[in-house]
């Protein structure tokens, strides 16, 4: 398992927050699981740019850390779906205005981000 060489300062909370919610996907997988894609191959077909593999580790760490609860049905087949979690939905605020944000200056900053890759 991997070990940080410099342990991370979580006295700031933006900090904390970038752990938590700043690795790729995770506010995206969050507004899927709030619109109803509960289940992998859902949140999958919301978000198409990311492969399986991306979502179901950011999922994983998700799930780790609390923010989201994976329900699994008896039977067959195996069906699970992830819910987010009273911490997961205190997050849901903050998605809301990174969503305006970025429906404001997508125009804007469009062919900027395209240049900056």
């Amino acid at each position: 398992m991997y070990e940080r060489k410099i342990k991370e300062d979580f006295s700031c909370g933006i900090t904390v927050a970038m752990r938590v919610f700043g690795a790729k996907w995770k506010p995206c997988i969050i507004d899927a699981i709030d619109k109803g894609c509960t289940r992998p191959s859902e949140i999958h077909r919301y978000i198409p740019e990311a492969t399986p593999r991306v979502l179901d580790m950011q999922l994983s760490e998700l799930l780790g850390i609390g923010v989201v609860v994976k329900e699994t049905t008896e039977g067959f087949p195996l069906c699970s779906e992830y819910r987010l979690t009273e911490l997961g939905r205190s997050f849901l605020p903050i998605v809301k205005q990174l969503d305006d944000w970025g429906n404001t200056y997508k125009h804007e900053l469009m062919d900027k981000l395209a240049e900056a890759v």
